[in-house]
């Protein structure tokens, strides 16, 4: 019998789809991820391509299990990221060796310990040297701030700034977590002017002293 699969992108298209034009403000839900942390240029860092690695394979793995097991398929999310650095800066500059990332791909809710294990287990098979690094975790992100951005992940920078930079303090919001990226796009078919990416900031309305 087939199996009616989910996309939760086509379920929350404000938080997927937002518009080009302008910034979008939004509150996003808890939602359940696969993660791993790691430093430096994802560009060149080997630890970076092996986090992404495992996270896709443990992820397909998932879908499968969830598909088999529990008679529920769906959609794997796209890559998403949260990046970091002591210096904000390093972000408009792109100072790359400076960042520091979490990698993560959603997971449904109905996804149980089981079915994470024979995801685990299905996917230590291969040479995963991330794999040990892979957790599950909830991710509360709330009130926040987005847009899309067409074009390569080096040309972000203006959008960036002007989203810290302008959007923020006209309006009164102040960052409340990392910057947060979701590629809709994969970069080895999609040519770098046509990469699609959610830019998105979590944030909170500034109090008076």
């Amino acid at each position: 019998m087939d199996v009616d699969k989910i996309d939760f992108r086509a379920e929350r298209k404000d938080l997927y789809s937002p518009t080009a034009k302008d910034f979008s403000v939004v509150d996003v839900p808890v939602f359940h991820f696969a993660m791993i942390e790691g430093h430096g240029d994802p560009n060149t860092s080997p630890e970076y391509a092996s986090a992404v690695e495992a996270l896709y394979s443990v992820s397909y793995a998932a879908k499968f299990a969830s598909k088999l097991e529990l008679g529920r398929d769906y959609v794997v999310g796209p890559l998403e990221g949260l990046w970091s650095a002591d210096d904000l800066s390093a972000f408009t500059s792109r100072s790359k060796s400076d960042w520091s990332w979490t990698m993560m791909i959603r997971q449904p809710d109905w996804i149980t310990g089981q079915i994470r294990d024979l995801a685990v287990a299905k996917a230590s098979t291969k040479t995963l040297p991330a794999l040990e690094l892979l957790r599950f975790e909830s991710f509360a992100e709330g009130l926040s701030v987005q847009i899309l951005h067409v074009g390569s992940y080096d040309g972000e920078a203006p959008t960036i700034a002007r989203l810290h930079d302008e959007f923020l303090p006209a309006r009164g919001y102040i960052e409340t977590g990392p910057h947060h990226e979701i590629y809709l796009s994969d970069p080895r078919r999609v040519a770098p002017a046509k990469l699609k990416t959610i830019l998105r900031q979590p944030v909170a309305l500034k109090r008076d002293a």
